[in-house]
């Protein structure tokens, strides 16, 4: 576990071998530019801290020579290895250094960061936007980005350059006088409740009714679904452990912790739906795997599953949903059948009931009128029409 210190001072980390480990910049080697980094080992977290104060003051003489002419690539490849990498999950790790590589440094990577303007940056935004998507297959054509994969490019950025800030390599963070393009609503749609038995026969004809079943009478989330072991369920209290969610990146699934804290979680199921996984497991008992890829004989890769769910949708001829839709179908039904607001919250791992409330507002704004009208007819009898 990394653990956040004040500027300058280097991070520390507990090893998975029990030993600590504290890294801090070294300098920067004059021929090739790149930013050095060195670490200092120890037994306890405090011997480490005695070391990295004597390795840093060794080193804090000679800090101005090789800071001067640092580029924003030189920057922000220290950066993420020295304060951002340590504390954060593999996969988002991953996301950090394709939204680097693939936007910000073929951009804005060769300018000092003291000539760094807030019109390069919003520039930048601008050029993404509208062509800065990676080519995958020459049949592409709409190179434009998503707002989203824009807003976190400057939320990237942002982080990267306030600790450029704190360190006072630069005055100022550019990046607070640019303009990210608004953010993309994704549209949630609900599968009816009429068309769930057309939905989960086909699933059945193509022999996958256990998993997409679990989707929406669960609300797990695709990834956590996908990372379920026949350990994680317990038949008896009719429960899943949700620990693990798996993403689909290049070389294959990568497995993590979930999405947040609250997604750390244990999940009721409905009998129903231990029966299948039950019947479902028998057929490859020996797989640990609750939903073991026929091809692989390992976890589904993420992407396959959004297919596999696409081809359902239409042998039961119902209109186009994403799969994550399925888990806004279970919250949207557990909500109209009674079930209060933290339970559905605790069920779906958010972070609170608030944020619950704010997602399906919609739902619940039209319980409410519902539930005003039923006592309006209640309470009338006592004043007439």
């Amino acid at each position: 576990m990394a653990n956040r210190r004040k500027n300058g001072e280097g991070s520390i980390r507990n090893r998975k071998d029990g030993r600590w480990e504290g890294r801090y910049t070294s300098g920067k080697d004059m021929e090739t530019g790149k930013i050095m980094s060195k670490s200092v080992m120890g037994r306890t977290r405090e011997e480490v801290e005695k070391k990295l104060e004597v390795a840093i003051s060794e080193v804090s003489g000679n800090r101005k020579e090789w800071e001067e002419n640092y580029t924003t690539a030189e920057w922000m490849s220290m950066w993420f290895e020295t304060y951002s990498k340590p504390l954060i999950r593999p996969s988002t790790a991953i996301s950090y250094s394709s939204c680097m590589n693939n936007h910000i440094l073929p951009n804005i990577g060769e300018i000092p960061i003291d000539w760094l303007t807030p019109f390069d940056i919003q520039t930048m935004y601008n050029k993404i936007k509208s062509s800065g998507r990676v080519k995958k297959s020459e049949s592409m054509t709409d190179f434009s980005l998503s707002s989203r994969v824009v807003c976190s490019v400057h939320m990237l950025l942002r982080q990267c350059l306030e600790q450029a800030v704190k360190e006072q390599m630069i005055p100022y963070n550019p990046v607070h006088a640019c303009k990210p393009p608004p953010k993309e609503k994704t549209e949630m749609k609900v599968m009816p409740a009429e068309k769930i038995g057309s939905y989960l026969k086909a699933a059945d004809e193509r022999g996958v009714l256990p998993m997409f079943f679990l989707a929406l009478s669960s609300g797990l989330r695709r990834g956590e679904l996908l990372a379920l072991l026949w350990s994680d369920l317990n038949v008896k209290k009719l429960t899943i452990s949700v620990t693990k969610q798996v993403t689909g990146r290049k070389g294959g699934p990568v497995v993590s912790a979930p999405k947040t804290p609250n997604s750390t979680r244990t999940v009721a199921i409905p009998r129903q739906a231990v029966q299948l996984l039950v019947a479902e497991h028998e057929k490859h008992a020996e797989n640990p795997y609750l939903f073991p890829s026929p091809v692989t004989g390992k976890m589904y890769y993420p992407d396959s599953v959004g297919r596999l769910h696409k081809k359902i949708l239409k042998d039961a001829g119902l209109d186009d949903i994403r799969f994550h839709d399925l888990r806004h179908t279970f919250a949207t039904l557990a909500l109209q059948n009674g079930v209060d607001i933290k339970t559905l919250s605790n069920m779906l791992g958010h972070c609170s009931a608030g944020f619950t409330l704010d997602t399906y507002a919609h739902v619940t704004d039209r319980m409410q009128r519902e539930a005003a009208s039923k006592m309006g007819k209640f309470m009338g009898r006592f004043v007439g029409d």
